[in-house]
């Protein structure tokens, strides 16, 4: 039976195990195997939420191994390290409990078709004593250890008889930066009502630090400007043009030869594709690290292995390439699904093409904005607020319903409705 195996269980590889787990597994015409280092699913974009406290992992993560039983993929725990693509062969490292004790030895999968979902992680460019001293949020692992820190800031700070302000220096202006920024502040004035009384958002002194002219560099003047503008309003020190050089216990040394000082720091300044990709020498490479591939969405010289998401190097053809971000990963995990079913029909693949649908940024409670593109006129229109707000949610719920399907992703926005009513808004542990 041919075995199609997924690497990485973001947003793209598990929807595509999902369609493919239907579509195969369930009718045994295939084996389906989804492979990754953790053992649950958070979506990406909500990974600050998490971080903040304002999103419980407990109730919204999704466990592989319980999705894989009810979606017909089996699911593997453990963490790529090699790949022989002669013999058709991929490693994983070996597994071990938090006292080094061996619980899974190391081990070889074999397929027949190989799909690369990796995602990507936090590039730090190198600064010195950044990886020491900083939080990343690349994962659900990494944003709760954030959280853990921030809940025990904020019982010392409520604990103190003086005016004590919690410090917090985030690099990278980019929507992760931003959106953490103003998630923050809400969680301040939250925390007042579970017990911490002298807890609140004026307690908060929040740098917020781009290298570039200006935050959200990616996305229209007009965004990035209103976006600024509530930051500056919620108390937030936005500061461009200022470029980290190094970072230290006390806070960030900036190339200006400037200092800020912090209780806690935060690097969310760029992404890159995992260096153990390159250190494979298998594939060709862009400058991001990304996989090059073929319009077709399988790696260039390789065409029995697939590449989607985040270490997906697509050039379009105005010369830009594919965005990494989750609607990207929706789209090519749909158009991948689609080719490997052709691939068995022997019929020929389909072309991926890139549709950008807009770019939203939620700042909490306080307000969203983004815009969107007409499919139509090709234009763009600015949004703001409920609308946007709206438009924001009902992206995480499409990724839902592409997992669990349409019943039972209604469901979970019923139970998500009983949860805000009937627990702390806030997670306190």
């Amino acid at each position: 039976m041919e075995h199609i195996l997924i690497v990485g269980g973001g947003a793209g590889g598990l929807e595509l195990a999902t369609k493919l787990g239907h579509k195969l597994g369930k009718k045994d015409k295939a084996q389906v195997t989804l492979v990754d280092k953790n053992t649950s699913h958070i979506w990406k974009p909500l990974l600050h939420e998490v971080a903040s406290g304002s999103l419980d992992t407990s109730t919204d993560g999704v466990i592989y191994s319980a999705h894989a039983a009810r979606h017909g993929y089996q699911f593997q725990h453990g963490e790529f390290i090699d790949l022989d693509t002669g013999n058709k062969q991929l490693t994983l490292a070996a597994i071990r409990d938090d006292n080094n004790e061996l619980l899974v030895a190391e081990r070889k999968l074999g397929y027949d078709t190989l799909v690369l979902a990796i995602g990507s992680v936090s590039n730090d460019f190198n600064t010195p004593g950044v990886s020491e001293h900083c939080y990343f949020l690349d994962s659900a692992g990494q944003a709760m250890r954030f959280h853990r820190a921030l809940m025990n800031n904020f019982v010392r700070i409520n604990q103190l008889p003086d005016n004590r302000e919690l410090n917090i220096a985030i690099v990278g202006g980019g929507a992760t930066g931003v959106e953490l920024a103003a998630e923050l502040y809400h969680v301040a004035t939250l925390a007042k009502r579970y017990g911490m009384s002298q807890m609140n958002a004026s307690k908060l002194r929040i740098h917020l630090l781009e290298a570039g002219p200006g935050i959200l560099p990616a996305l229209p003047t007009r965004i990035s400007d209103a976006v600024r503008k509530e930051l500056k309003a919620l108390g937030v020190q936005v500061l461009e043009n200022t470029r980290v050089s190094a970072a230290n216990s006390k806070g960030f040394e900036t190339a200006e030869n400037g200092f800020i000082a912090a209780d806690m720091m935060v690097w969310a300044a760029g992404v890159k594709i995992p260096d153990y990709i390159k250190e494979l020498n298998i594939f060709e490479l862009n400058r991001m690290q990304q996989i090059l591939v073929t319009p077709q969405l399988t790696a260039k010289g390789t065409p029995d292995i697939y590449v989607i998401g985040d270490c997906c190097g697509f050039e379009q053809r105005d010369g830009s390439w594919v965005p990494p971000r989750a609607q990207s990963a929706h789209q090519m995990a749909s158009v991948v699904a689609t080719n490997i079913l052709r691939s068995r029909a022997n019929k020929p693949l389909k072309r991926f093409v890139y549709k950008d649908h807009g770019s939203l940024v939620n700042l909490s409670r306080y307000s969203t904005v983004g815009n969107l593109m007409g499919n139509l006129t090709g234009n763009s229109m600015f949004i703001e607020g409920r609308i946007a707000r709206f438009v924001y949610m009902s992206l995480y719920r499409m990724h839902q319903i592409a997992i669990h399907g349409w019943f039972k992703g209604m469901l979970l926005m019923m139970v998500e409705k009983i949860n805000r009513a009937v627990r702390p808004k806030l997670k306190l542990h």
